[in-house]
């Protein structure tokens, strides 16, 4: 038997999620705010699990959450964080601070119990997150998203900001892995060093060396003056190596000693700098088969990769896609003149397979907002992406973009599970692990689309 104790100014939850609590046997202890909770800590021995809310009256859940994480006793207790509004900022604030679980309300009671059976299995509980700075700012690089994939792509990239160790993100070209570089650093506790990003591909091979270790004046022809390399100018911080699978072999094993030694010698001198950077490398391409082809060092694929982060495709994460029409949108626009989608306009963009990512998808929005000749975008000012629509290979049929959005999106995630659910086989769990998101949620799903065992 455990003590669980919930902070929760929702009267009706608190009381709902102790009930469940206390009907597995367990003993729960309530609070209505932070101080309350604090007030009953101080007097009662330290819980087992602590269920935590994130808006509450006077101090918010990440303030409490931090005040926990300050005092000994608590620090290794595991916090669930509850919202009834899952944002990035909040997602990736609660798992930097060392949060064990963050979920969105309503909370299922099977949903409860399996949760409950992981916290009070698990021996080693991480507290390594408490000694962060300052939350993510709401002007500084974001990774959005809502939907389940993203969201656990946001608690990978809280926990890692919690660690110097070097990271891997993976995903195909627009899916944002410089953004979510730029997101790790900022949460982290180098934020307050510099961000450092070098386009691997983008630098020509023979001076790729140069632009990395810096060089000495005349180290080579043009060499005209001394100049640092973009290692050494990220020292104290964090050095973003984009496209890292287009760089040389005779670089890679270069790059590997630095990984190992932190430290570089500047071209033409014998000079021996050390660095403290950490490392955040990105690639669009499949580093493991460069590996069995020869063309990507194995020995340095382990050491970028004790992190590994995978950036979905848009097209993975259909619940991101109006969400994030409306951000760029919005960014577009002047509050004065302000911009909105039509019902026709929503409906194309949420069943266009975007092979561009989230970038073509910004780019559209971008355009569309500059050429409309109106405050209202319509399916018309899309027109440019109709032919992609129209092609013979696309993947969603013409009669689908013709209903209207809330049944084309529940005929489209019928046919994503029935198809995930034939590719496992009928086994439930592997299907939920293809469509990226928890058993629960797809007993769920199904049960709101009507999907019994007969459409599995």
């Amino acid at each position: 038997m455990a003590t669980i104790l919930i902070i929760d100014d929702d009267d009706a939850f608190r009381e709902g999620l102790a009930e469940t609590v206390q009907d597995l046997g367990h003993d729960a202890l309530e609070a209505r705010s932070g101080e309350e909770a604090l007030a009953l800590l101080r007097e009662r021995a330290t819980p087992d699990c602590i269920f935590l809310d994130f808006r509450l009256p006077g101090a918010d859940g990440l303030a409490v959450l931090q005040t926990l994480r300050e005092a000994a006793q608590l620090r290794t207790v595991p916090v669930v964080m509850l919202t009834a509004h899952a944002t990035s900022d909040n997602t990736i604030g609660a798992m930097r601070l060392g949060a064990f679980e963050h979920l969105t309300k309503p909370v299922g009671r099977d949903e409860i119990i399996a949760l409950l059976e992981r916290i009070l299995t698990v021996q080693a509980r991480a507290a390594a997150a408490n000694t962060f700075r300052d939350e993510v700012k709401t002007h500084e690089p974001r990774l959005l998203g809502v939907s389940e994939t993203m969201r656990d792509v946001q608690k990978r990239l809280g926990r890692a900001a919690g660690t110097t160790a070097t990271v891997l993100i993976t995903g195909e070209t627009g899916t944002g892995k410089e953004v979510a570089a730029q997101v790790l650093h900022r949460a982290s506790a180098r934020a307050s060093g510099p961000f450092v990003a070098v386009n691997c591909a983008a630098v020509p091979a023979d001076l790729l060396e140069s632009e990395l270790f810096g060089h000495a004046r005349g180290a080579f022809t043009g060499a005209q003056a001394e100049r640092r390399g973009r290692i050494e100018e990220a020292h104290g911080g964090t050095l973003f190596l984009d496209e890292v699978g287009d760089m040389p072999l005779t670089m890679q094993a270069k790059l590997l000693r630095v990984l190992q030694e932190r430290q570089i010698t500047p071209l033409g001198t014998n000079r021996v700098v050390d660095v403290d950077v950490r490392f955040v490398a990105a690639t669009h391409r499949d580093l493991a088969s460069m590996v069995n082809a020869g063309d990507f060092r194995q020995d340095l694929l382990f050491r970028l990769n004790v992190i590994p982060l995978h950036m979905p495709p848009l097209r993975e994460r259909v619940a991101d896609i109006l969400p994030l029409a409306e951000y760029f949108l919005a960014t577009t626009s002047t509050d004065a003149a302000r911009k909105h989608l039509s019902a026709d306009a929503q409906r194309l963009l949420a069943t266009f397979s975007w092979p561009g990512n989230v970038r073509e998808l910004a780019n559209a929005i971008e355009r569309a907002a500059a050429l409309a000749p109106g405050l209202v975008l319509t399916r018309e000012d899309f027109d440019f992406l109709s032919a992609a629509i129209g092609c013979k290979d696309h993947p969603i049929p013409a009669s689908l973009l013709e209903l209207p959005l809330a049944q084309a999106v529940a005929r489209l995630e019928r046919a994503l599970i029935a198809h995930a659910l034939a590719a496992a086989g009928g086994n439930r769990a592997e299907a939920a692990r293809r469509l990226g998101i928890s058993r629960q949620s797809l007993y769920t799903r199904m049960a709101a689309l009507g999907m019994g065992d007969s459409s599995a």
